[in-house]
């Protein structure tokens, strides 16, 4: 079973004015946490694509600084026996979703994080290149907080006010096979409905199972 702290010590983001939004690839009302691990995207890429994720760690365990520390090469790898298969890894995503709804935000949108590793998504690989990583604190296949698809909703708005999105996927989506996040406890439906985005944006497996 999943412990951690409960969902209502923060809460979501509130909806955010583009024009005051960001400043450099950084979102207003994120905590920053910046993070060593991310390098330029390709002259010609722009964030096409926002791939969602899931991570807890040690898996199932929430509210504690490992994903933090992980993101910022500051994890102890003797600290849990989990860690040693993540020894020497170095990761990013953009953006982390708390189990409380607090954004954490770890590079900036106009660099390249290091969160989607071998990717296509509709044919296109690397998608690193053109997209924004958002991890959601959760165990792969399990539910997800209220709070944290609210982050989600005015977190995905901000995105695409701001720069030319045209999908959304989850990891599973454009690693099949090798990746399975965020899995089945995601809510992909509620996903869809609160964004209004037209289907072609959605995987066809979310828009068949909807």
């Amino acid at each position: 079973m999943a412990v951690g702290p409960s969902a209502t010590e923060a809460g979501p983001i509130p909806p955010l004015d583009d024009a005051t939004a960001w400043r450099d690839g950084w979102l207003a009302g994120a905590r920053r946490i910046a993070s060593p691990n991310f390098n330029a995207r390709p002259a010609d890429a722009a964030v096409e694509l926002v791939v969602i994720h899931s991570i807890s760690l040690p898996p199932g365990i929430y509210g504690g600084d490992a994903i933090e520390r992980l993101f910022t090469n500051r994890l102890d790898w003797d600290a849990h026996p989990y860690y040693a298969q993540l020894r020497g890894l170095t990761v990013s995503a953009h953006f982390v979703i708390r189990r409380t709804g607090e954004l954490l935000q770890f590079v900036s949108c106009d660099e390249r994080a290091w969160h989607a590793g071998v990717s296509a998504w509709r044919g296109r690989a690397g998608c690193n290149d053109y997209s924004a990583g958002i991890e959601l604190e959760g165990l792969e296949g399990e539910r997800f907080e209220d709070v944290q698809y609210r982050t989600l909703q005015t977190l995905l708005a901000a995105l695409r006010q701001h720069y030319p999105i045209a999908g959304v996927a989850g990891h599973e989506h454009v690693a099949p096979g090798r990746k399975a996040d965020p899995g089945a406890g995601f809510d992909w439906a509620r996903v869809r409905a609160a964004s209004g985005w037209p289907d072609p944006y959605f995987p066809e497996a979310v828009i068949s199972a909807c």
